[in-house]
C-alpha cells in the first residue's frame, strides 16, 4: 500500500480511537502528553543516531543526479554532484527539520489552541513516518540501498509514479553540457 494512503488510513483510525479517549481526565491527558513527548524523543534520537552512523561509515562514493525543477524557484534543478555521506546527512537533516516543525505545530495547537486529540494522532504518525524514512531503513534497519532505497531517493506520490531526481546518463550529460555552455557565456 502507498505510504500516503497508509498515512490517511492511520490518521482516520487514530481519530476514531482518539474519540474514545477521555481527554477531560487530567491523568489521561498527562499520559497522552508523556506518550507524545516520548515518541518525539525516540524519533529525534533515531535521527541523530542515523546521522552518527552516516558519519561513522563516511561513504565518499560520488553521487551525480539531475535535480527536478521547482516551479516556485527558477534557480532550482540542474546537476548535483555530492557524496553518499553528504546526501544521507542532508536527507536526515530534512527529516529532523520536519520533526522540529511538527513539534512546534503541536506546541501551538496544544498549548495555545487547547487541542488534545492531535497529540495522540501525531505520536502515532511520527512513529510511522520514522519507520518509512529511507535513511532509517538503510542505516538502522540494515536494508540494502537498492530499489526504492537507491540514492537519490524518489519522492513517493499518492497519485502515480514516484517523482524525483533523474539519474540516467543522458540527463546527467545534458546537464553537464548546460553548465559548460553557461561557463562559456
Amino acid at each position: 500500500m502507498n505510504s500516503g494512503i497508509q498515512n490517511i488510513v492511520i490518521s482516520l483510525g487514530a481519530m476514531q480511537v482518539a474519540r474514545r479517549i477521555p481527554f477531560d481526565d487530567p491523568e489521561v491527558l498527562n499520559y497522552v502528553r508523556i506518550g507524545y513527548v516520548a515518541s518525539q524523543v525516540v524519533i529525534m534520537g533515531v535521527y541523530f543516531f542515523v546521522s552518527y552512523k552516516v558519519r561513522q561509515k563516511n561513504d565518499q562514493t560520488v553521487l551525480k543526479y539531475v535535480d527536478g525543477q521547482n516551479p516556485m524557484s527558477p534557480d532550482s534543478g540542474g546537476l548535483v554532484t555530492t557524496t553518499v555521506r553528504d546526501y544521507d546527512l542532508s536527507e536526515t537533516s530534512k527529516l529532523l527539520r520536519a520533526a522540529y516543525f511538527g513539534v512546534a505545530m503541536m506546541a501551538f495547537f496544544h498549548l495555545y489552541m487547547k487541542y488534545t486529540q492531535p497529540l495522540f494522532i501525531q505520536a502515532l504518525m511520527g512513529l510511522k513516518n520514522l519507520y518509512d524514512a529511507k535513511p532509517v531503513a538503510i542505516h538502522v534497519l540494515g536494508k540494502p540501498a537498492e530499489g526504492d532505497l537507491k540514492r537519490p531517493f524518489k519522492a513517493a506520490s499518492m497519485f502515480g509514479a514516484a517523482a524525483g531526481p533523474q539519474t540516467d546518463a543522458a540527463s546527467i550529460t545534458e546537464a553537464e553540457k548546460k553548465i559548460g555552455a553557461k561557463k562559456e557565456d
